[in-house]
């Protein structure tokens, strides 16, 4: 009786998708080019998942053209609405929290639609770093790697996945959040896979992907509550609404620093 408990009890399982859009980050700030990206964290128990935990960071305009591939391939299925672009505001900070809650908002009721959450794209975009046209070579089979191989190696990478977190760092100050995927410049991926120097080494943990199996055991414990790596960021799921995220600038390495309201005109419509 106590397996048959057991089974019906990962069966009942209710399913949970948290997802979460914070840290507005101006990228190649200071040239023709720049842009405000945002990072996009998701934590879930479902099994539409490949990977149960990812982090990526993607700008608006990338979005746009998600949500059109979604209208493009959901029918008559009412695709949810991005939050407009704008060119009267009265404060660039201002502006850009609004747009990330939009965009939050955005995601939240994308992902409570079983016919959009179907959407192979959906899942690179949420789940690897892939740009838009490598996604869409990788959906149209126009690539070496299939949907699930691509989430798996971004889910795998030191880049991607391996997040050094320091014990007590709920102690860090402000500003010295460790290095993470979350942290880096888009463009960039680390110049060493190499472990931290041996006298940090014991101040460190690496925080790894949940991803399915091919026989997911059914006496495994069902998932616990998401526990989110401090360098992220993230609000809990009962701590409400965070409070507005302030707008950083990429910096040449994983620091970021405020940017001054008056330097973000050039880069909100990108």
């Amino acid at each position: 009786m106590g397996f048959w408990c057991r089974m019906l009890e990962n069966q009942e399982q209710e399913e949970v998708i948290t997802v979460r859009v914070q840290d507005p980050r101006v990228q190649n700030e200071g040239s023709w080019n720049s842009y405000v990206d945002y990072k996009i964290f998701l934590h879930t128990n479902s099994k539409a998942f490949t990977a149960k935990t990812s982090c990526v960071r993607r700008r608006y305009r990338e979005f746009v053209w998600l949500r059109k591939q979604l209208q493009r391939n959901a029918g008559l299925v009412p695709v949810p609405e991005l939050p407009g672009k704008s060119t009267f505001f009265g404060s660039s900070d201002e502006f850009i929290e609004k747009r990330r809650q939009g965009l939050q908002h955005f995601l939240e009721k994308v992902l409570q639609s079983v016919v959009l959450l179907s959407d192979s794209q959906l899942h690179l975009f949420l789940q690897s770093q892939l740009s838009v046209p490598e996604i869409e070579a990788c959906v149209q089979g126009r690539s070496p790697m299939s949907v699930s191989d691509a989430i798996l190696r971004y889910a795998m990478s030191n880049c991607g996945w391996a997040q050094e977190e320091r014990r007590g760092s709920s102690h860090l100050a402000k500003g010295d959040q460790p290095k993470s995927c979350c942290f880096l410049p888009r463009s960039g991926r680390r110049s060493s896979l190499s472990p931290p120097p041996g006298e940090e080494k014991d101040n460190f943990e690496v925080w790894a992907p949940v991803v399915d199996s091919e026989a997911p055991s059914l006496e495994s414990p069902p998932l616990p509550p998401p526990s989110f790596p401090s360098c992220c960021g993230f609000a809990r799921p009962d701590e409400g609404i965070s409070a507005p995220q302030p707008v950083r600038r990429a910096m040449g390495g994983d620091h970021a620093v405020r940017l001054d309201p008056g330097q973000l005109e050039t880069v909100l419509e990108k």
